[in-house]
């Protein structure tokens, strides 16, 4: 009895003396606390998502105290909470908050089954990082993305699902934080923590990640970027930049004015949770269109012309076919006066006129016929028989 007596007494001293040891210890050796970071700790949604860069709401915390101490809290956020969590930090530490930009996640790819055609069908573990490290994928674009789903399981927020048609990721801007875990679950880097504008978080965005050359990365994907650069000459603010045949669209300088969108003719480059835009109007090229009307009208006119000059070209020489024939009678007729005889040639030459119409004499050239000779056997028989009369007449008294 007097054993056990003593062995509950020397335990009971030393756990007394242990516990008056660690006592002292502990106020000596005691790590002060800021206050702030506990009530900076209230203040957080408690997410602990690490989409701010530190180890959870705790670690943020901390290093709000440290940059207030230092003199700023400048690009320390919440993705989570957004600007009003920020503001009431700002409020805890005595600073003020400089207004940021919203932030979304975007999925800078469009190869839908549709736009990017399946040639191989992978039958292994689903597992975005499993098949980038395994095989290609099941296109032929090795940048786009694989379709697993590894940035759906990594979203806390319920903000990001794949749809089944298209076999691409979707985010929900209203549920998405910008907290980057699918970001950084994505082997290809194809998920971008972006700069968006105004409450509908708005943005224009090049939805391609394929770095090979026009025509390899049109076969991949029928909406790949092909680094034509035409968004480049359109956009006013240089927001636009190519780079190993991709554009880029700078977040920090870019407008929302379209205009790149309205110009690409891949269509790779999409305004997000905007309007779709109308087709572009095709204007009709004037300085075509006026030459072809004034020099069909000229040739009209043209023909016009001619068409008055051959009428009056043909009504001459009738008036001067019946002048010729009316002088002949005259000649004829009147008795006082000695009509000479004329040379064969003359008479020749007024016969062809006269007796052979222009009908056959076309006729004749174009069959390779000759009617002239006849015709001028004709003439010379009439030509003699006219100089006979008008001897006989001069000589009758």
């Amino acid at each position: 009895m007097n054993v056990i007596l003593i062995a509950v007494i020397v335990l009971g001293a030393i756990g007394l003396i242990a516990a008056l040891v660690l006592f002292l210890l502990s106020k000596k050796f005691a790590v002060k606390e800021d206050p702030r970071i506990g009530e900076i700790l209230e203040v957080l949604p408690g997410a602990n998502c690490g989409g701010c860069g530190f180890p959870g709401c705790g670690g943020l915390a901390s290093a709000c105290v440290q940059a207030a101490d230092q003199g700023s809290i400048e690009g320390l956020n919440c993705p989570v909470g957004g600007q009003p969590v920020m503001e009431k930090v700002a409020s805890i530490l005595g600073m003020q908050v400089v207004a940021s930009s919203p932030k979304l996640a975007v999925v800078r790819c469009n190869g839908t089954c549709a736009n990017r055609p399946r040639v191989i069908d992978y039958d292994g573990y689903t597992s975005c990082k499993v098949a980038n490290a395994t095989s290609m994928g099941e296109t032929l674009c090795q940048y786009g993305c694989l379709g697993c789903g590894d940035c759906v399981s990594a979203c806390q927020f319920d903000a990001i699902k794949m749809n089944d048609e298209t076999g691409l990721p979707e985010v929900d801007p209203v549920k998405c934080t910008a907290c980057g875990a699918c970001a950084k679950s994505c082997p290809r880097n194809i998920i971008e923590i972006r700069e968006v504008k105004g409450n509908k978080k708005m943005g224009v965005v090049v939805r391609c990640m394929n770095k090979e050359k026009g025509a390899i990365a049109k076969k991949a994907c029928s909406v790949a970027c092909i680094g034509c650069q035409k968004c480049v000459k359109v956009c006013a603010f240089d927001a636009v930049h190519v780079e190993n045949f991709l554009a880029y669209i700078d977040p920090s300088k870019c407008r929302n004015c379209r205009k790149c969108e309205q110009e690409c003719p891949q269509k790779t480059i999409i305004g997000l949770n905007m309007p779709i835009l109308k087709p572009k109007p095709i204007e009709p090229k004037e300085n075509a269109t006026k030459p072809t009307v004034n020099v069909s009208t000229k040739k009209a006119d043209t023909a016009v012309e001619q068409k008055e000059e051959m009428t009056k070209v043909e009504s001459g020489k009738r008036e001067e076919a019946t002048t010729s024939k009316s002088e002949d009678k005259t000649k004829l007729t009147s008795p006082n006066k000695v009509i000479s005889p004329k040379s064969p040639d003359e008479s020749k030459s007024e016969s062809i006129d006269n007796s052979v119409p222009k009908d056959e004499i076309e006729s004749s050239l174009n069959n390779k016929e000759s009617v002239i000779p006849k015709r001028e056997a004709n003439s010379e028989k009439k030509s003699n028989e006219t100089t006979e009369e008008t001897i006989v007449k001069n000589v009758e008294p």
